[in-house]
Order: C-alpha cells, then sequence, then structure tokens
C-alpha cells in the first residue's frame, strides 16, 4: 500500500507538472530537463553495475576451490550456507540497488552536463593557464562531478571484492601458511587499486587548474604559493600516481603483496612530502615574511577578475569635493530638481495604499511598495509609487475551501501614486486609484485589463470556469472618488505646520474611503475568458489534481467540468523559476501596466561560481536590507548560496490576468545565457520583439545592484598594496531611520548627476568607510533603458580630508537639532506616531543633500489611522532643518527661514542697470506702471508680515499646548 500511495503521489505530480509545462508553451523546457536526466540516471546506473556488478562476478569466479581449515573459516561456513541459495538474488539486489542510488544522484546534475555540451567560450583567459574562462566554468565542473562517480563505482567495487573474497576464502585474517590472500584475488584487488590510483593522477591534474579557486592566499585564488609550490607538486604528484599505477597493474605478473604495498607507501609518502610539507614550507618561511610583495601580482589578478564578474571594471569614478555650504543663489539655481525629489517613502505608504484603496478587507497590498515612472498628462515622466490590489483570500468567517478556491480568485486593479505629491492633509495624490480603476494613469495607458489571476497573495491554486467568481464591490463610485486625493489635489510648495488635530484627522478619511467592511451593496461577479492555466478535459485530470492536492472537493464538486481551468503556480517568481530553472529569480518583480495588460516584470540572472580568481560572497547575505529582512520581502535564494559571476541576462513577464511567461534576451553578451540558450534553444525570445511600452517600465535590478555595490566596498580599490593595506575599505551604513541594524537600502529615485546634461532615473546608494560613521563614497547606477548609460555605475568619492555627514550622523542631527525638536516635540508629547521616511541622499548644489520625510499618524487610531506626511528634514554639510514643505525646509537651512526659496532668475545686478531705463518709461508713460509695481510690492509685503504673523502664532498655540498636556500628566500622576 505504501508502494502504490508513493507511486500514485509521484505520478499525479508528474503528470500535473507536464500539463502545467504544457499550458505555458514551455513544455520544451521539460523535455528537455526529464530526458537529460534520464540519460545521466541510466549512464550513472549503468557504470555502477558493470563496474560493481563485474567485480563482484570476478571476486566470485576466483573463489578458491578448497578452503584451510581454520575457525574463521568455520565460522563463515554458516554464512556461506545462508547466502548460497540466494546468491543470484543477493546479487541483482545489491546491483540494482547501487546502480538506482547513482543514477538517482547523477540525474540531479544535469544542469552541470547540458552547460558541459552546450559550452560557449567567454572570449577571455585566465592569467595563469591562458585557458578561456568557459573551461573553467563549464568543462571543469563537470569534468570533476564525473571524476567522482568515477571514483564512487571504484571504490564500491574494491569493496564488495574484499568483502565476497573473504567471505569465500580467497582473503584471510587466519592463516597459518602466512598467505593472507590467494593469488587471484591479490590480482583482481591490484587492478582495482591500480584503476583507482590512476583516478587519482588525473584527480592531481584537475587539481592543478582547479588552484584558480583556492582560498591560500591572501585573497580568493591561486596565490604565490599555490603557483610555485603547490602546482608543482601536483604535476609530480601525477606522475607518482601513474607510476604507482603501473606498478599495481604489474602485479598481475608478480602476484605477491609487496608490490603494490610499496606502490601505496610510496603515494602516501610523496603526497605528504611533496603535496603538503613543500608548499607548507615555502608558505611559512617565504612568503609569509614578504606576503605585501609576493602577492601583489596575484591580489592584482583578484581585483580585475572580481571586477570583471560583477561587471563593475566599467564603473566611472570621478572625485567630488563635496561643497558644505550655499548661497540663496546657487540654491536658487538648483531649484528646479526640487519637483523631482520623491519623498513618498514606499515602506511607509504602503499603509496608506491600505487604508485608501484596499476598498475591502479581504484585498491586499505587500508591505513595501515599488517606485516605477509614469507620464503624466502633460507628457512628463513621474516617479511613481505602485501597487496591485491583490485577494488575500476570503473573509475569515466565510473561509472554506469553495470560496478559496473557486469563489475569491483574483484581485483588482492598479494603484498608483506621485512619487513627488502630496494633498493638503500629507497624503499621497493618486493617479490610479479605486474599483473600476481610474485616474491619469489609465488616461494616458489607455484601458487596461485590471484583474489580478496570478500574483503573490492568495490560495495555492484556483478553479476558474466553474462557480462564478467575485469579482467587485457596487458601490457608489462617485462617493467613493471623493476623498481620494488626485494631482489636482496636490500641494508640493505650501507650508503646512503639525499639529494635534492633523495626527488625529488622519484617520477620517481611513473609514470613509478603507471600505474595509461592506455596507450591504451589491457585487459584480465575472467568469474568467483568459487561456490560462490547465484545463480540465476529463475526470482522470481532476483526480490527478484531487492526488496532487490531497482535496476530494476537486472530483465532487458538480460545478467543475470540462470547461473549467485550474491555475495554479501562481507567483510571478514561481513561474519564472520553474520555466528557467537554470535562472535566478529577483526578489522584487513590480507590476506595471503594459500594452492593455497588467504585467509582472521580473528580473533574472545567470550566475556561476566558477569564475578563476573572482571573490565569492553569500547571495543572500548580500541582498539583505530592511527590505529584505525576512518580513517585508522574501529573498530568493541561490543554490549553494556562493557565486561570482552574475548578469541581469533576461527580463522576464508574467501576464497578472492569463498567467503568459515570456523570457527575453536582456544582455546578448553574456556566455552563460548562450550556454543556456543553446541547451533550450525554444525558451528564449530575442530582445528585438520587447514592446517600447515594456521597455519604458524596465529598471536596474535592486538584487544586481546591491550585489555590486557590496563587492565595491572592497573592489572599489584597484591597486594591489593599497588593496592589502584595506585601509581604504568602506562599508554599507546600517539603515537609520530602523531600529535594526540591516543595512540601508538603496532607493530610486530621479537625481541629476554631477557632470550629467539631464536627470535621470537612478538607483543610489552610500558608503561609509569602514568602523567610522562619515560619508566616503554616492554610488548610483542610470537605470532608465531608453539611456544609452543604462546599467552605467557612477562613483563619487569624497576627499578623506573634508568631513560630510554619513547617514547615521544626519539622522543624529536631525534628532539632537534644536529646531527640529521644537517641532517634533508637541507630536510626540501626544498620542500621535511620528513615523521617519525614507532617508535619502542626493548630489545638489555641488554637494550631496539629505531628504527625510516625516509621516504622523494617529496613535490612538487603531486600524482606521495611517500615516500623512507632514515635515520634510532635510541636511546639507553639518546644517539640518526642518518644513511643511521640501521648499520650506530648503529656505530654513540656507536663509534661516527667512523668505521663499528664490527662483533661478531672481533679479540681480541685472535689475539695478536697469532700474535708469525704468524711470525714464516711467516718466514717458506717466505713473501707471510705477503704481502697479508698487502695489505688488506692498502686497508682497503684507504677504511677508501676514506669514511671520502665522508662524508666531503657531508658536504660541504650540507653547499652549504644551502647557496643556503639562498640566494633565501633573494632574493624572496626582
Amino acid at each position: 500500500m505504501v508502494v502504490i500511495i508513493a507511486a500514485l503521489v509521484f505520478a499525479a505530480n508528474f503528470w500535473t507538472d507536464f500539463l502545467w509545462f504544457r499550458s505555458v508553451d514551455y513544455s520544451s523546457v521539460f523535455l528537455t530537463e526529464l530526458w537529460t536526466r534520464v540519460l545521466l540516471f541510466a549512464a550513472a546506473g549503468l557504470v555502477m553495475a558493470v563496474v560493481v556488478g563485474a567485480s563482484i562476478y570476478f571476486a566470485y569466479r576466483a573463489r578458491p576451490a578448497m578452503r584451510p581449515a581454520s575457525l574463521e573459516q568455520q565460522g563463515l561456513d554458516r554464512y556461506r550456507q545462508s547466502i548460497d541459495p540466494h546468491r543470484k538474488l543477493f546479487y541483482w539486489l545489491t546491483v540494482a540497488a547501487l546502480a538506482v542510488l547513482a543514477g538517482a544522484a547523477a540525474s540531479g546534475d544535469w544542469q552541470s552536463f547540458l552547460q558541459f555540451t552546450n559550452a560557449t567560450d567567454f572570449g577571455a583567459t585566465d592569467p595563469e593557464f591562458n585557458m578561456d574562462i568557459g573551461f573553467f566554468a563549464f568543462t571543469l565542473p563537470f569534468l570533476g562531478t564525473l571524476l567522482g562517480y568515477v571514483y564512487a563505482a571504484v571504490i564500491l567495487a574494491f569493496i564488495a571484492a574484499v568483502v565476497v573474497h573473504y567471505l569465500y576464502g580467497g582473503v584471510r585474517l587466519q592463516n597459518d601458511t602466512g598467505q593472507r590472500a590467494t593469488p587471484s584475488a591479490r590480482v583482481h584487488l591490484s587492478v582495482l587499486l591500480g584503476i583507482f590510483v590512476l583516478l587519482r593522477a588525473v584527480s592531481y591534474w584537475l587539481d592543478r587548474y582547479g588552484l584558480l579557486f583556492s582560498e591560500r592566499g591572501y585573497t580568493f585564488g591561486a596565490s604565490y604559493t599555490d603557483v610555485n609550490a603547490v602546482k608543482t607538486a601536483l604535476t609530480i604528484l601525477t606522475v607518482i600516481s601513474v607510476i604507482c599505477a603501473v606498478l599495481f597493474f604489474a602485479n598481475i605478473y608478480f602476484k605477491n603483496t609487496m608490490v603494490p604495498m610499496a606502490s601505496l607507501g610510496l603515494l602516501l609518502l610523496s603526497a605528504v612530502l611533496v603535496g603538503v610539507a613543500y608548499p607548507e614550507i615555502v608558505q611559512r618561511f617565504q612568503v609569509d615574511p614578504n606576503e605585501q610583495r609576493l602577492e601583489s601580482e596575484y591580489i592584482q589578478r583578484n581585483i580585475n577578475s572580481t571586477r570583471e564578474a560583477y561587471d563593475i571594471a566599467d564603473s566611472e569614478v570621478q572625485t567630488y569635493d563635496a561643497t558644505t555650504e550655499l548661497t540663496p543663489q546657487e540654491l536658487a539655481d538648483e531649484a528646479d530638481t526640487i519637483p523631482s525629489v520623491r519623498l513618498a517613502d514606499p515602506a511607509v505608504v504602503s499603509q496608506t495604499f491600505q487604508q485608501m484603496q484596499q476598498v475591502r478587507g479581504f484585498y491586499e497590498f505587500p508591505d513595501v511598495l515599488e517606485v516605477d515612472r509614469y507620464e503624466d498628462s502633460n507628457g512628463d515622466l513621474t516617479d511613481s509609487i505602485v501597487a496591485v490590489r491583490e485577494l488575500e483570500g476570503p473573509p475569515d468567517d466565510q473561509d472554506n475551501w469553495l470560496n478559496r478556491h473557486l469563489i475569491y480568485t483574483h484581485g483588482y486593479g492598479m494603484v498608483a501614486a506621485a512619487g513627488n505629491a502630496i494633498d493638503e492633509e500629507g497624503r499621497p495624490v493618486f493617479t490610479e486609484y479605486n474599483i473600476p480603476p481610474r485616474g491619469e494613469l489609465s488616461e494616458v495607458t489607455g484601458e487596461y485589463e485590471p484583474r489580478i489571476y496570478y500574483g503573490n497573495e492568495g490560495a495555492d491554486y484556483v478553479i476558474v470556469g466553474a462557480e462564478e467568481e467575485y469579482d467587485y464591490p457596487l458601490d457608489n463610485e462617485e462617493e467613493e472618488s471623493e476623498d481620494v486625493p488626485t494631482p489636482e489635489d496636490a500641494v508640493v510648495d505650501e507650508s503646512r505646520a503639525p499639529n494635534e488635530s492633523d495626527a488625529e484627522g488622519s484617520g477620517e478619511g481611513a473609514d470613509e474611503g478603507s471600505g474595509a467592511e461592506e455596507q450591504g451593496g451589491s457585487q459584480a461577479y465575472t467568469s474568467y475568458d483568459g487561456q490560462g492555466g490547465v484545463q480540465l478535459d476529463s475526470f482522470f485530470d481532476r483526480i490527478l489534481y484531487a492526488i496532487k492536492y490531497q482535496e476530494t472537493s476537486v472530483l465532487l464538486n458538480s460545478a467543475i467540468d470540462s470547461n473549467s481551468r485550474i491555475l495554479y503556480e501562481r507567483t510571478p517568481e514561481e513561474r519564472v523559476q520553474k520555466v528557467a530553472p537554470f535562472l535566478t529569480t529577483d526578489s522584487r518583480p513590480y507590476p506595471a501596466v503594459v500594452d492593455g495588460r497588467v504585467q509582472w516584470i521580473v528580473d533574472a540572472y545567470t550566475t556561476s561560481n566558477n569564475y578563476p580568481y573572482a571573490n565569492r560572497l553569500d547571495f543572500n547575505q548580500a541582498v539583505t536590507d530592511t527590505f529584505t529582512d525576512g518580513s517585508a520581502q522574501q529573498v530568493g535564494a541561490l543554490p549553494g548560496n556562493e557565486v561570482n559571476y552574475i548578469r541581469n541576462s533576461v527580463k522576464a513577464t508574467v501576464d497578472a490576468y492569463d498567467g503568459t511567461v515570456k523570457l527575453y534576451q536582456w544582455d546578448e553578451e553574456d556566455p552563460v545565457l548562450e550556454t543556456w540558450m543553446g541547451a533550450f534553444p525554444e525558451a528564449i525570445t530575442p530582445r528585438d520583439e520587447m514592446s517600447e511600452e515594456l521597455v519604458n517600465h524596465l529598471r536596474y535590478p535592486d538584487d544586481l545592484f546591491k550585489v555590486q555595490r557590496e563587492i565595491m566596498r572592497e573592489y572599489h580599490v584597484t591597486e594591489p598594496d593599497a588593496y592589502y593595506g584595506g585601509q581604504d575599505f568602506w562599508e554599507v551604513p546600517e539603515d537609520p531611520t530602523n531600529e535594526t541594524d540591516e543595512a540601508e537600502p538603496p532607493y530610486r529615485q530621479t537625481i541629476n548627476f554631477p557632470g550629467s546634461e539631464e536627470a535621470s532615473f537612478s538607483l543610489t546608494s552610500t558608503f561609509v568607510p569602514r568602523n567610522r560613521e562619515n560619508l566616503s563614497a554616492f554610488m548610483a547606477v542610470n537605470s532608465d533603458p531608453r539611456s544609452d548609460d543604462y546599467g552605467q555605475l557612477q562613483l563619487l568619492e569624497l576627499p578623506r580630508s573634508t568631513v560630510i555627514f554619513g547617514p547615521g550622523q544626519v539622522q543624529n542631527a536631525f534628532d539632537s537639532d534644536a529646531d527640529v525638536r521644537e517641532v517634533l516635540l508637541p507630536l510626540e508629547q501626544s498620542n500621535a506616531e511620528v513615523t521617519r521616511g525614507n532617508l535619502l541622499t542626493l548630489p545638489f548644489g555641488g554637494g550631496l543633500l539629505y531628504v527625510e520625510p516625516l509621516y504622523v499618524q494617529a496613535g490612538g487610531g487603531g486600524a482606521a489611522s495611517f500615516p500623512l506626511l507632514q515635515q520634510v528634514m532635510v541636511g546639507f554639510g553639518e546644517e539640518v532643518a526642518i518644513g511643511g514643505t521640501l521648499q520650506e525646509a530648503l529656505n530654513n537651512l540656507f536663509e534661516g527661514g527667512e523668505g521663499p526659496l528664490p527662483e533661478p532668475d531672481t533679479p540681480g545686478e541685472d535689475t539695478q542697470e536697469e532700474a535708469p531705463e525704468e524711470a525714464g518709461n516711467e516718466d514717458q508713460g506717466g505713473d501707471t506702471d510705477g503704481g502697479t509695481d508698487q502695489e505688488l510690492v506692498d502686497s508682497l509685503n503684507e504677504a511677508v508680515e501676514a506669514w511671520e504673523e502665522s508662524q508666531e502664532a503657531n508658536d504660541e498655540a504650540n507653547e499652549r499646548l504644551r502647557e496643556a498636556l503639562e498640566d494633565i500628566e501633573e494632574q493624572m500622576g496626582e
């Protein structure tokens, strides 16, 4: 029964996997992997069966006809009498078991085999053997694997031969004549030992190439000792092993024990003296006292190879003498960059999305939203915070199999907000909102299919085309839209002073806009009309899926018929990883409206850990930060975790409606991808078949950037002597806005990089010196796929003589500044929760500007409250300031808050030169124009005076609030 049940489960999983691959048009991947596994299983099993089986057969045939009388043989007689009647059964069971185990193990190495048979040259050679990198990446790993299986077969054959010879008297532990083995047994075992030693010679020769992955020296890769001692030792050991193998084979003629024993002793002695002692002497007495000088050449090899392997060799580095002071006019010259600064934090406004756009309690947004770019109504690209409204599952009181898998099948609609605009209450300005979706985004992109059948939330499988599916609530759309801030409600430059009423009011809109509880409104239903999933054509298919998911309702539900379809493997990463098991997916797929559909865009990588001399790192550890700490975002794992080569070679899309998967070749020069395309010629679509609209939404991937910045910590140093000292190594700073000790995540923002003619959509990060907190470098990569500089890494190295505050120091300055504390104190003393948003760093005015939004959330509002952006903190040099908007904060920083941010064309000396001409015009044309100008000046003066009075009144109100709170605390204490 156990065997039958296991066979049924295996058959169900196998066949449903094939149906799934056929449904997404990737059956060639399934069949290629299947037949490769079968081939390796058969080959490895056959080799194991032949080698071990032949050894057992010859050992039995060479058994002595007469065995000496001894207590040992008398004891073995009982075993022989028990085994002989079933000798053939034992033989075939042993051979078959070993063959199955070997075949199963070998089938798991199918990727290594396909890389070997489809290997592509890198077009670059290693610095030691002058062989193409492809040999080390594709050929050498497979040869090592192949050698390992042959090793195992010979060792098992030797063990089996010893057991059979001992059982039938060919090998004896007790013998009065001193002959421990018969001549036939000695010949048999000598041949097996000779084959083993010959394999060891091959292993020694391949180990020479493996030295390029040595960890003996100061850096990864072959060191001075490896090249000048170990390499020579391995060559000597190869020759000695061949000689010893010949001596073992010669024992066929000599037929005594002395020859193989002498050969074995020679091999062991040479392995110790030549393979261990000699390299150790060279390392300890020659290298260690002169390490920097002797290892310099090999450190340089490591630096060059590592920079090539991680694609950072072409990084642009410029020394940046960051200024720490700006005049008002210089500030005005930078005023045009202010509107592009993204203030909305994707990790904070997720709560706002949840409250204002959840619509029903069973819809869900991710903890960290994504940043993309869309055109506004004027055709300008704007950084946008985007997410799709996914279906988490049915309401808790209705969570049963029917609702979860047949009724609540899909999410609904895209939600987007401008990254640099808020309304007067501090809420995001939505450019796509509500159900059905509407807004500026859909007006620009056109109508699109809003239903989300494939995403990161929901049941592991759903069955469509059976019961009617819940689509969306039919509420009064006009009433829902009234409380949703749109671009017309955006207030960017207007000052807002935080107060208690703002914080407490943050929950008012949530009750009206979130729609977390149904209020009797009717519901719309739909029936899936796509081609996604597997069609349940027959009752047999339903049986298979009932076994696969261990659910009898798949069989018993009468609404499921031949027109029904089952949708499974629904997350974008799972689908891409399944159709392309040779790729590694990025941990942050993101949705985009492309050609009338919501498409999940998934970045995929080709990786290797066999690039000579390139430093290896743990992939999971490198991509971990406050966004990927296991709660907000899951990190995609790599087999073995360690890599030393990575390329973003594939851009994949997953249709959110029908699950269609497309793999597009992005890096057309990657030899690893070329190798896989040779193995799976139908899997990858050429790059030129990508639509223009899809290309517009591509971006530089997060995980690749984080891996590169991890490498850049040390490998920005390109001189071996400087690398050896390590004085200039950097660290990625900890996120100062988060209580954990995880690294600060990279941020997507549009920046004006020094030397660039126009702003670019970029992914940015910072570095601090090792064991220090001041800023040492700023790193950015162009993330605009339409730019010729896409993927170009750029570094601003700050002078060591100038102290520029790092993120942690700036955060500390924010927390300790008197003006900032004066604004925050009333909020912190109330029940409001103050949340610090992402601390952005960007080039500004010849220096580096820090911008951090502050969100206020009603502390007693419960689930109905959400964060409102109320203040912006800025830092430049060692000065910090706070304001209701970014412009106000900059005014406070550079002008002490005395007036609004000057426009770039503020009149200066030119105005004074034109004054006489204006006076002349006044004399000629009367005093009408002059009176108008004077009235304008008077109006501006009145506006300034009113603004100052309002500030004073606000200070008085804050003071009264503090006094009232102190009285309340005293009374509660009493």
